[in-house]
């Protein structure tokens, strides 16, 4: 029998949540929610310092962080109280998958702020925001969410790492971290994104969320050179090939999503090439020519991706003929194609002494090989002149991998999640 006061808790707090909705202009739910100990905004739920998530809840600070409260004790409910941390914080709250609008009002009325967004598994979404006092900024970001569950009852696969209580990726929630020299957090709304293009990702280590310090990828890089007016669902995993994340279903759980207008990016060949058995080549080539086809029947846009060569290919390539066929597909489908393979070897190459600092071990990057890389696939999206294009951040500009960003002026603020252990695959 359930626990009488576990029920009423529950309860209060489904109220407390319709209570807060209210209805934006477009006609859609709103959540949200006012940071700080001062007076609430009016339609808004106070978040205090002690807010600490749980299911009953549904939202709230996950536990372990270190959050501050500063009440400036002014007229404005909304940006006279902020939250703020010494310290990387993570808040959520409890939502079914699919794509959601999230605005933040960033800032602090008497002091300098700095913040850098994540969302779900450091997932790059805003880098940087910089305020002076009394100035504030509203920043908006689009985030994909999802649970293993396919439609007509099946589940993908999950790998081990991927059940881990700290791997954000396939939960029944959204999830912010909140970085940065000072992060100060005022207000945050949540609401459907509905209508808008869904950026599909399948590949592997180099293309996943990877979960933890120092390892990165391009994909959870991605989502930072586009507006607010598309989402990127990350499906790609460490160790995967085509094979496997067919059989894993990965690509079942895409095809149960994936709705005219959106895109699929396809990056697989590191693990393919594993594969001894003498048809191992043309039966990739034959997965690609089904996968491009299928995509195409739904009304999506695919873009295949040629693998980046790992870092000891710059003057003799290591990926055997996969890239070729890569090329070859996309040639013979008239299919969108980004040869990261090509433009990786221009970037090491410019990176010259500093190629190291750019990758933690012989295939896999840090947070600035994948910053460069994720510049490389957006200048592809643009040369390609796909419709996503219009969507890209308006101070990306153009990236030419032949003169990278410097190394000594790059500044991603590390996750608090770390690990000496290396990816899947290499």
């Amino acid at each position: 029998m359930m626990n009488l006061s576990k029920l009423k808790t529950g309860i209060l707090c489904i109220l407390v949540i319709l209570l807060s909705l209210s209805i934006s202009a477009g006609g859609k739910p709103c959540l949200r929610y006012d940071f700080g100990s001062g007076n609430t905004a009016e339609g808004y739920i106070a978040v205090s310092a002690d807010t600490v998530y749980t299911d009953e809840r549904g939202y709230g600070f996950e536990p372990e962080a270190s959050i501050q409260t500063i009440d400036h004790d002014g007229d404005d409910a909304l940006k006279s109280d902020f939250v703020t941390s010494d310290t990387p914080f993570f808040y959520s709250v409890k939502l079914p998958e699919g794509n959601y609008k999230v605005t933040m009002v960033l800032g602090d009325a008497k002091g300098q702020s700095n913040t850098t967004v994540k969302a779900e598994m450091r997932r790059l979404m805003l880098e940087n925001v910089q305020t002076e006092p009394g100035q504030f900024k509203t920043e908006t970001i689009i985030v994909n969410i999802r649970t293993p569950d396919i439609d007509g009852g099946d589940k993908v696969r999950l790998k081990g790492r991927e059940k881990d209580n700290e791997m954000v990726a396939w939960d029944d929630k959204l999830t912010l971290e909140f970085n940065g020299s000072r992060p100060c957090l005022c207000a945050i709304e949540i609401e459907p994104a509905e209508n808008i293009p869904t950026v599909y990702l399948l590949g592997d280590s180099t293309v996943c969320d990877q979960p933890n310090e120092p390892w990165n990828s391009w994909g959870q890089m991605l989502t930072r050179f586009f507006k607010p007016e598309v989402a990127v669902s990350n499906h790609a995993q460490s160790g995967e090939s085509i094979r496997s994340s067919l059989g894993a279903k990965r690509f079942d759980k895409v095809w149960s999503q994936i709705q005219p207008g959106d895109y699929l990016f396809l990056q697989f060949g590191h693990n393919d090439m594993k594969h001894r058995a003498d048809d191992a080549l043309e039966m990739y080539r034959k997965n690609l020519l089904d996968i491009v086809a299928e995509a195409k029947k739904r009304g999506a846009t695919p873009v295949l991706v040629t693998s980046m060569e790992r870092k000891s290919g710059i003057e003799n390539d290591t990926l055997e003929g996969y890239p070729d066929a890569v090329r070859d597909v996309a040639a013979k489908t008239d299919t969108a194609l980004i040869d990261l393979h090509a433009m990786s070897k221009i970037l090491y190459k410019a990176l010259g002494d500093d190629l190291d600092k750019a990758f933690q071990d012989g295939t896999h990057h840090n947070a600035y090989g994948s910053y460069q890389l994720a510049q490389c696939i957006i200048q592809g999206i643009i040369d390609n002149k796909l419709g996503l294009s219009e969507c890209v951040a308006d101070d990306f500009g153009h990236y030419d991998p032949a003169q990278p960003d410097p190394i000594d002026t790059f500044n991603i603020p590390a996750s608090p999640m770390a690990t000496s252990e290396k990816p899947l695959g290499n």
